[in-house]
């Protein structure tokens, strides 16, 4: 298992979409357990394998709370099925939009068909912060991110001052 450096914006791979995965072999496996030691390393409650420049349908979701044992899940070739009319709102942060968070209204309950690291397909059926991170990681999947639910001006502001960031890399945030 090893850490990988995360994408931000406004690197263009974050808006391609991810190609699906023919099967569930070893190196799908090792990816999956990337991605994992990366999102927790990071603190993250989810992360897509665009998120590390691998353009797959593969991602990864820990909503436990730290007092909570782990509980990881892998999503390969995630397709929601249904969605509920009643809507949730999240204010949502993104580790390749560092430092942002967005309030997205989102619906609450979505089910979710994909295949398990066991290569078998599973249905899922969630609400909360567990259907929130589902759709905001597809949406990954799908080249879309939290900005994208901005004004243009809001979003280029976003992205001016991240990429003013990179530039700066001196710069010490506590």
């Amino acid at each position: 298992m090893s850490i990988k450096p995360i994408i931000t914006v406004p690197d263009e791979v974050l808006k391609k979409i991810s190609d699906p995965l023919d099967k569930v072999g070893e190196s799908e496996k090792k990816l999956a357990n990337d991605l994992f030691e990366t999102m927790y390393n990071s603190k993250g409650i989810g992360l897509a394998a665009v998120q590390v420049g691998v353009l797959k349908r593969i991602l990864v979701i820990d909503v436990s709370s730290k007092e909570e044992k782990k509980n990881p899940l892998c999503f390969i070739n995630p397709i929601i099925k249904k969605i509920s009319d009643e809507t949730s709102i999240y204010e949502e942060g993104c580790l390749s939009i560092p430092d942002t968070f967005i309030e997205i209204e989102r619906p609450k309950i979505c089910e979710v068909e994909y295949v398990g690291l066991d290569g078998k397909l599973k249905n899922i059926k969630c609400d909360g912060l567990l259907s929130t991170c589902l759709q905001h990681e597809i949406n990954h999947l799908d080249g879309k991110l939290i900005i994208d639910h901005l004004s243009k001006l809001k979003k280029d502001m976003i992205i001016k001052k991240i990429s003013k960031d990179k530039k700066n890399p001196n710069r010490v945030i506590v």
